[in-house]
């Protein structure tokens, strides 16, 4: 278990298109999950030496400095490995310097922004604030404060926006001359304020041209690792690669789900439960068949893929007798087998959905 995933569910603002698990900021709730929180890592962290630590949410930054404090506090139980990559989830409009210098204190070490877009027709349809000026000038005092691996998230695919809106969009973030871009086409969630307000996709041709567009001016400065996120040399995710690499991983907090050994742990998403010490929802044991499904399903979304001899020295099998529709896919010219790793073609990852459905009905 070299890996740990933290979730901060509460937000300062519901954004129309949220469907994590996420409760509206209330400073005695936060108070009280805190406690909570520790009592559940006390009872199952078991002492290992972690690679990664992820907080996400919600908004963690959106808690204020004193419970920052507390939670950072509990965290260091955690035990650390010299090359840690320690992220962080923030929102630009809840950070401060204060917050920054205590991230820094507590090792902190990646920054991760929600900034989706800088388009104020796009801000409104995602109920977002954030103005261009106050990104600029965090991004520039969390360089100056040394932070050099940052994330930032951008949406696309939004109601109504156009290419020459997302060309915006992506000029702006390569000039904040980032580590790391995710890239995100909006999904309509049921239940968000988007779906209960009947708000449609935009036309498929206009998505998938979009997606074209933020590859191409994303190539020259970075890595297209994985279907969904770029990053600059030395800079991918160790955190999301444990996920996509099928690696085990310890979760906490509400919504949180762990992955240990062959055992899934979902957590609720009550609150109210939560903080009963009611925190575990179900266990879900998984087969071999399962967990090898699972390596195909979350491995090809690297761009890199699946190689041959990993997969069988892991599971004992032949990845062509573990899963015989490769072939299929191979005849189809969906898939690449270059005689070390099989992967989806370039041209073929933004229809990797349709590929990967094929592992999940093997």
């Amino acid at each position: 278990m070299k890996h740990c995933y933290i979730h901060i569910p509460f937000c300062q603002n519901i954004c129309s298109y949220c469907d994590f698990c996420k409760v509206l900021y209330n400073e005695e709730l936060v108070n009280k999950y805190l406690l909570y929180l520790e009592r559940e890592i006390n009872s199952i962290y078991k002492n290992d030496i972690l690679d990664t630590i992820y907080i996400g949410g919600g908004t963690p930054s959106s808690l204020n400095v004193k419970q920052l404090d507390k939670l950072l506090k509990i965290l260091t139980k955690l035990k650390q490995s010299k090359t840690i990559e320690y992220s962080i989830e923030c929102n630009f409009s809840s950070i401060t310097l204060e917050k920054l210098n205590l991230f820094k204190k507590y090792g902190i070490n990646r920054l991760s922004f929600g900034l989706e877009s800088i388009n104020s027709k796009n801000l409104k349809i995602l109920e977002r604030t954030e103005s261009k000026r106050q990104i600029i000038k965090i991004i520039e005092l969390c360089k100056k404060l040394g932070f050099t691996n940052i994330n930032i998230d951008l949406m696309y695919a939004i109601p109504k926006e156009s290419i020459k809106d997302l060309q915006a969009d992506l000029d702006f973030i390569l000039a904040l001359d980032v580590s790391h871009i995710s890239t995100y086409s909006l999904i309509i969630e049921p239940h968000t304020k988007l779906a209960i307000n009947r708000v449609n996709y935009i036309d498929e041709d206009l998505d998938y041209k979009m997606y074209q567009l933020i590859c191409k001016n994303l190539a020259d400065n970075y890595d297209h690792y994985e279907i969904s996120n770029f990053a600059k040399k030395g800079f991918q995710s160790k955190h999301n690669l444990c996920y996509w690499q099928n690696k085990n991983y310890y979760g906490f907090g509400l919504g949180a789900s762990s992955y240990i050994g062959t055992t899934r742990i979902n957590n609720t998403k009550s609150l109210t439960k939560y903080l009963q010490d009611k925190y575990i929802l179900n266990y879900e044991n998984l087969t071999k068949n399962d967990i090898m499904s699972y390596e195909m399903i979350l491995g090809l979304r690297l761009l890199q893929g699946i190689n041959k001899d990993q997969f069988k020295e892991k599971y004992a099998k032949d990845i062509y007798d573990a899963f015989p529709i490769i072939n299929n896919l191979l005849n189809k010219n969906l898939l690449v087998d270059d005689g070390n790793s099989i992967y989806i073609k370039e041209d073929k990852v933004y229809v990797s959905n349709e590929i990967l459905i094929n592992f999940i009905k093997e």
